[in-house]
């Protein structure tokens, strides 16, 4: 008999458990749901090099911008972070048509025959697009140099 009681504790609490799973509420997942799924979150730009190992990685969020910059052959790195205005990043995101992301072409890598490799990654809440050396699809590259161009304006000399 108490091998019974036990089983059916355990059968009980489980229903219990999972009814209590099931009924959570969801609105985190609502808040999400809610956001422009054509809206920038995110933009980044790295230029990578094969034999000494050069690198410069550049991050921007609305609100801030990180730089980081090195050679892993003598490994120095340098890094320079920052917060940038909401009129900063709209001007950055401003050449970038969302329409137009998923017709930039990539390129093979060139880092592997001692070149550099570019590469792009921006993100929105539904989708990250990831392009190494697009400069090759001359079509869409404007709206990327434009992208260049912009955070040339915003970063210290040593990280343009």
């Amino acid at each position: 008999m108490p091998t019974t009681k036990i089983t059916y504790l355990k059968i009980l609490f489980s229903i219990f458990l999972l009814s209590a799973f099931f009924s959570c509420d969801s609105k985190k997942t609502e808040s999400v749901s809610h956001k422009n799924s054509n809206e920038i979150t995110f933009i980044s730009v790295s230029h990578v090099e094969g034999n000494l190992g050069n690198y410069r990685i550049i991050k921007v969020t609305k609100d801030s911008v990180f730089a980081e910059k090195g050679k892993t052959a003598n490994k120095t790195h340098k890094a320079w972070a920052s917060s940038i205005s909401h009129d900063t990043w709209k001007s950055l995101i401003s050449s970038v048509k969302i329409a137009d992301l998923d017709h930039i072409k990539s390129s093979p890598s060139q880092q592997s025959v001692n070149g550099i490799d570019e590469t792009f990654q921006i993100r929105t809440p539904k989708k990250s697009h990831i392009y190494v050396n697009a400069f090759v699809d001359t079509l869409h590259y404007k709206q990327l140099q434009q992208i260049k161009e912009q955070l040339d304006k915003i970063l210290p000399k040593e990280y343009q």
